[in-house]
């Protein structure tokens, strides 16, 4: 795994607001939020963060400082009954014959008493919407519908940098999603097995920063969650300016 400022900032976030789900609902907001983000923060801090310098931490730690502020003023579902799995990592087998399996880690489900069923929260730290066609949120309503017994009845975002409140979302033909998602994963154990990992793309973002760590410009900086081994990119030159979040 490559720590890097954003994604630093995305997992002090989300350990501060999924956190308040482990409380009783009338005593989660008792406390300020903040002192509790800078707390986690110090996880974070410098290298730890993939932070290079003083400046791009200060403003990355006070867009945090601000989302959990915000929803400490407008707590909204989060102030609500909540339903939690009892797993680290929720899974479930996707396909037995093919020994595929999905897993997830869902922010947030708000109990729904009216209708006894869920709402299902993932929480942005991020910038840029989320696309349409994403599977997320499908894959958080297959995990939710697998591993417990109430219906999924709304699902949503909720983009803690500019949003006050959730953005609700269209829940799609969930067998259709989870067919489309097992010919995905049947594809990617035909590449494993072969060992033939060919780029749709001919190459693209999403693989760059693991190249690097294989070609040696990484630093180990420790173990991190589910026991990956994390690494820090030192920024080239070209990119210095806009690691200034």
């Amino acid at each position: 795994m490559v720590m890097s400022p954003q994604f630093a900032l995305g997992q002090a976030v989300h350990e501060v607001v999924e956190g308040l789900s482990l409380l009783p609902t009338k005593e989660r907001f008792n406390k300020k939020l903040v002192p509790e983000f800078e707390k986690v923060w110090e996880k974070f801090s410098g290298k730890n963060g993939g932070f290079f310098d003083i400046e791009t931490e200060f403003k990355v730690k006070e867009r945090g400082i601000a989302m959990v502020r915000r929803v400490e003023t407008n707590p909204g579902p989060l102030a609500n009954l909540a339903v939690k799995l009892n797993m680290d990592l929720p899974y479930y087998f996707l396909s037995e014959p093919d020994n595929i399996i999905l897993c997830g880690k869902i922010d947030w489900m708000e109990y729904l008493p009216e209708t006894d069923s869920l709402h299902i929260i993932d929480f942005k730290t991020g910038k840029v919407g989320e696309r349409d066609d994403s599977f997320q949120l499908p894959i958080y309503v297959l995990l939710a519908r697998n591993l417990q017994k109430r219906a999924v009845e709304k699902v949503s975002y909720w983009y803690l940098e500019y949003e006050d409140s959730v953005k609700e979302k269209e829940i799609p033909d969930i067998d259709l999603v989870e067919k489309e998602i097992l010919n995905v994963g049947k594809r990617m154990k035909a590449a494993r097995s072969l060992g033939r990992f060919d780029c749709p793309k001919g190459g693209c973002r999403y693989c760059e920063e693991m190249e690097r760590v294989v070609a040696g410009e990484a630093e180990y900086v420790g173990v991190g969650g589910f026991g990956k081994d994390v690494y820090v990119l030192r920024p080239r030159e070209t990119e210095v300016t806009s690691t200034i979040i």
